[in-house]
């Protein structure tokens, strides 16, 4: 370590209002005699390194550095003996140590005495001073040889605070062995360290591991037990940032960057293909995942109104389509994503908890996927097998993005600006084609469909060319335990970078791209035909938005183009086609995912009209064969349709019997 390497940033300490030096192990390391003290005594190095910066400061500032005497301290970045959380035990004790794992719980924040001054009755202060742990407690005796006095009071005035936070952190899913469960890890926070990242950040912790009295158990005679807490010294959040994925060097974004010097039909094949090699088939959806990943930016509007920039997106469809292995493939590959089945997951799962600190006795949030997977993506599997109640906490977290809690004692809202993933399978095994999409799910409610952007259908049809290349790419994967290439692709590697890159540009729609979503807008919303219609939202004109400004993100643009615009139409017309088709009249109509289909409204308001009419002479009901012969004079079923009709009112009791044989209409 240089003699001055310091002085200059130890000198701008107080115009940046600091009260820490960060320090490069690396500079550390040069001083073979220090390394060696570092790793024996960690804490007397720091002491030493922080009275070293105290008088560097009185030199130059004197009064700064009296007034920050008790707080200054070193922070040490880029430390190499890095270890899991699974890897602390017993032999780590005293160590200063670095820690990669995700943050899963932050303890409200509150004050702890440095130093703390007790006064006894008679007035007598009694000084004591935090330990390496931050353990103060009562005086016994007092200072004064002469006082007899035993009970003593907190003088606040003269004492010294110092804002602390309890963290939990869990090891990443990346390290967690098979078929073991996730560990956690109590981390101690204190000063300008408190509130340095978030729930659901991974983060890399620097620190040192100390020994806490945990409880007392029973051998033979009554032992204390101890746990292990980290020590924060430095706290560095990688997610979104530097990423899980490594840095960005010259060459990955000069690879990146390449796809710009070739078409965009090239390039989306080029990023399409690096996505999920594994899995044969599905480019369309895949590219749909990949602009999820990607995502929109939100906009903030003058009111302060937030529009969700994030998309979320639903595959539904037979079993054995790889609908869970892409959703598993995106896991991998976005920079920040979380995982979960539906099947073990409840709404506080999803969203957040109240539970009690074992520590405090105080009640803290946890959070759940959607609030751990904020400004990222939350994927759900097994979306048809939730229960109702703990499907219905995602209404709001997929529109306003917020987790709103009142429990225990706590009022609060938390941010969950994710993107969802929701994976399903039909309800009766194998997606019916002569259902709608809502009668294939009836467990999942209109509402909750809506807020999806994109909706996909996916079949398994036997088709021999695509049959024959799927299986031909199985038994590839089975011949070698090499990762699958597929030609004109980018390496696991550079796609993850890739990813990560295009996430960070900020786009914006030009106007050539605004005015063909409008007319698109108002070409879906002029039809005139009685038997079916888009009834296009304006939450799929909100979706037309993310998914263009997503697609040029795709392609690395600054702004999003009128191309951009055509293939984020040509992507919902495909999934317009894949889950809102009229199964009665074979046209797209999206009231099929938002309730019923216009034919089918149609139809009931015939139907109710009929039953009227057929009802004014006749207070008794009216026999099944008169309203079936009825039904086929209008032309608009023919004898086994109006049976088939009459028996499904039956069934959603809208029509009830009687008397035997006789019906009549449930007024609505």
């Amino acid at each position: 370590m240089g003699q001055y390497s310091y002085i200059e940033t130890i000198d701008q300490m107080m115009s940046q209002n600091k009260t820490f030096l960060v320090i490069d192990y690396a500079d550390l390391a040069q001083q073979s005699d220090l390394e060696e003290i570092f790793h024996k005594e960690p804490d007397l190095m720091l002491e030493v390194f922080a009275r070293a910066i105290k008088e560097t400061l009185q030199t130059r500032y004197p009064d700064y550095a009296e007034s920050i005497k008790d707080e200054i301290n070193v922070r040490i970045i880029n430390y190499p003996l890095k270890k899991t959380v699974r890897q602390i035990n017993s032999k780590s004790s005293g160590k200063f140590i670095s820690i990669k794992a995700m943050l899963i719980r932050m303890s409200p924040v509150e004050s702890i005495p440095t130093v703390a001054v007790y006064v006894c009755p008679d007035g007598h202060p009694t000084k004591l001073t935090a330990k390496r742990n931050f353990n103060i407690g009562i005086p016994i005796v007092c200072n004064n040889p002469n006082c007899k006095h035993r009970d003593f009071e907190l003088y606040q005035k003269g004492s010294t605070f110092e804002d602390y936070q309890i963290l939990q952190l869990q090891e990443l899913p990346s390290e967690l062995p098979p078929g073991k469960l996730p560990k956690t890890l109590g981390v101690f926070v204190h000063g300008s360290l408190v509130d340095s990242a978030r729930m659901g950040d991974t983060v890399e912790i620097t620190g040192i591991v100390r020994a806490e009295l945990s409880n007392i158990i029973k051998l033979g005679k009554p032992v204390q037990t101890y746990r292990h807490r980290l020590y924060a010294n430095n706290i560095v959040r990688l997610s979104n940032d530097n990423d899980l994925g490594g840095k960005i060097d010259d060459r990955n974004i000069q690879m990146i960057n390449s796809i710009k010097n070739i078409s965009e039909d090239d390039a989306t094949e080029l990023i399409v293909n690096s996505f999920a090699t594994h899995i044969q088939g599905h480019k369309l959806i895949k590219e749909a995942l990949i602009l999820t990943m990607i995502g929109s930016d939100a906009q903030i509007l003058d009111d302060g109104t937030r529009v969700r920039g994030d998309i979320n997106i639903f595959l539904v469809g037979d079993p054995g389509t790889a609908k869970s292995e892409m959703g598993k493939a995106v896991f991998r590959v976005a920079p920040k994503a979380f995982y979960a089945s539906g099947r073990g997951s409840t709404g506080a799962g999803l969203t957040a908890a109240t539970i009690q600190d074992k520590t405090t006795g105080a009640y803290m949030l946890e959070p759940g996927i959607t609030v751990l997977a904020d400004e990222g993506l939350a994927i759900i599997d097994e979306f048809d097998k939730m229960k109702p109640e703990d499907r219905s906490a995602l209404h709001e977290v997929m529109e306003q993005q917020t987790v709103s809690i009142a429990k225990g004692g706590i009022t609060a809202t938390l941010n969950a600006r994710a993107s969802i993933i929701a994976i399903a399978n039909p309800s009766f095994g194998r997606y019916d084609p002569f259902k709608n999409l809502t009668e294939n799910i009836p467990s999942i409610p209109i509402p909750l469909l809506t807020r999806f952007d994109m909706i996909f259908v996916v079949r398994d049809i036997p088709e021999k060319s695509k049959d024959e290349k799927i299986a031909r790419h199985m038994i590839s994967t089975h011949k070698t335990t090499k990762t699958v290439r597929i030609k004109k692709s980018f390496d696991h590697e550079i796609f993850v970078k890739y990813l990560r890159f295009a996430k960070q540009k900020k786009i914006k729609l030009s106007k050539e791209a605004e005015e063909k979503i409008i007319q698109y807008y108002l070409k879906m919303r002029s039809s005139t035909d009685e038997d079916s219609g888009y009834t296009i939202t304006p939450r799929q004109l909100e979706g037309l938005v993310r998914l263009t400004t997503a697609r040029a993100k795709f392609l690395l643009k600054d702004m999003a183009d009128e191309n951009d615009a055509d293939r984020a139409i040509h992507i919902m017309d495909e999934m317009f086609h894949s889950s809102g088709v009229d199964v009665n009249t074979g046209k797209v109509d999206l009231g099929v995912l938002q309730g019923k289909p216009k034919s089918q409204v149609s139809q009931m308001n015939l139907f109710q009209d009929l039953m009227k009419s057929l009802e004014q002479d006749s207070h008794s009901g009216v026999p099944d064969k008169e309203i079936i012969s009825e039904m086929e004079k209008t032309g608009k079923w023919d004898e086994p349709q109006a049976k088939d009709f009459f028996k499904k009112m039956l069934r959603e009791s809208i029509l009830f019997e009687i008397r035997p044989g006789r019906y009549s209409w449930v007024s609505q």
